[in-house]
């Protein structure tokens, strides 16, 4: 059996949260700019890196970009996530997560890594109070590239560190809930679930070219594709 990297998103695939993302966003952008809190209004934050999200929202409001203010940014929304999170009681963990990241935990020659656009430090906010932040050795994050499947790229390669392996000699397998987890991970030729736990619903994510979409990550076919089946 081949070394196996898995790959997993955060929101709406591993759990999903109410409004605390954007919440710490808007508020983030009117700390810093004095903005009244529609600055993503009607913007799907769905697929999105974190960065990518902070750059889209400056150029609305001045017009213009630069990497510093970007950074500065995030920073301000992290800190403002994680005090968000403390208020907000309304978040969940999806159906079938604990027996997946177990079964991936106990693949021979597996690695468990996260595959998200958060920020590293919003993703440690948001899993912590369910206690898997921890379990996931690497990872690629929002904070590192604004392109999905080049964070997608840079976790595969830091598993396949981890392996012992060059990347070239590993499967990955991406796991998220949104067409751009489904893009991004046929653009790093690796393999996809797609569970419809997320905003996007089945039909949604095939048209994407996702081969294994399902209702939620405890279906039956999900554990045995991740047992190598």
């Amino acid at each position: 059996m081949r070394p196996t990297i898995f790959l997993f998103d955060i929101d709406g695939t591993l759990i999903t949260i109410t409004r605390a993302g954007r919440v710490a966003m808007e508020r983030a952008f009117a700390e810093f700019f004095g903005t009244s809190g529609e600055v993503f209004a009607e913007f799907s934050f769905a697929g999105m890196t974190d960065r990518a999200i902070v750059r889209a929202g400056i150029e609305r409001v001045t017009g213009s970009c630069n990497e510093s203010l970007v950074d500065r940014l995030m920073n301000d929304y992290a800190k403002n996530l994680a005090a968000t999170l403390e208020r907000d009681n309304e978040y969940r963990l999806h159906r079938g997560v604990s027996d997946a990241l177990e079964i991936a935990e106990r693949r021979p020659n597996g690695a468990l890594g996260l595959g998200t656009g958060n920020l590293r430090l919003a993703a440690k906010a948001k899993l912590d109070p369910f206690g898997l932040f921890e379990r996931f050795r690497f990872g690629g994050f929002g904070c590192e590239h604004e392109d999905r499947a080049t964070i997608l790229r840079w976790g595969a390669e830091r598993g396949a560190r981890l392996l012992g392996r060059a990347r070239e000699e590993c499967d990955v397998l991406v796991i998220g809930d949104t067409p751009k987890d489904v893009i991004a991970g046929h653009a790093i030729g690796a393999s996809v679930i797609a569970v419809a736990t997320g905003p996007y619903r089945a039909i949604e994510l095939r048209r994407a070219g996702a081969v294994h979409v399902f209702d939620d990550l405890g279906d039956p076919e999900v554990r045995e594709i991740l047992h190598g089946g």
